[in-house]
């Protein structure tokens, strides 16, 4: 696993702590970073925090920024990013490669700053159902994240 690659979820504003608990877990299983951008709307020694990642957080490498900015400052170089919304026009299987997927909070999804400055960087996952308005946050990120894996075509079985 000499050459695992690098792959980035953010979560900004997240505010359910058991789905940033469930996304922490699926982050440590595929070798992933998460980076948590504040406000969160929970302490991260909350419980059920805790309880969703059980017991894989030392697994688990996190970081938690002030700021958007301050979280692509963090990088080398400017990384590629993918935004995820449900107001965006792209689909999630025109997701090129790369090194950060963006997720909004539950409630009211990614600012609208971010929409203005990447709007050529939006996609959403398509749901099939008009009655249905939006996936639960931990589902979304793990479906772009596998999407991107295979993508990739790596594989660690």
């Amino acid at each position: 696993m000499d050459t695992f690659p690098t792959r980035n979820i953010c979560l900004v504003n997240p505010e359910i702590p058991q789905n940033t608990g469930s996304i922490g877990r699926l982050a440590a299983a595929t070798r992933t970073k998460l980076h948590l951008i504040k406000p969160l709307g929970f302490s991260l020694s909350d419980r059920y925090l805790k309880r969703a990642g059980l017991d894989y957080w030392p697994f688990l490498e996190f970081y938690v920024h002030e700021s958007f900015d301050e979280m692509l400052g963090t990088f080398p170089t400017a990384p590629r990013l993918a935004f995820f919304s449900t107001k965006a026009e792209k689909l999630l299987w025109d997701t090129p490669p790369v090194d950060i997927l963006v997720f909004g909070r539950e409630t009211a999804g990614l600012p609208d700053f971010l929409r203005e400055r990447y709007k050529e960087d939006f996609y959403k996952i398509p749901m099939f159902h008009p009655g249905v308005r939006s996936l639960n946050l931990a589902n979304s990120v793990g479906i772009a994240l596998y999407q991107q894996i295979g993508q990739m075509r790596y594989y660690s079985v």
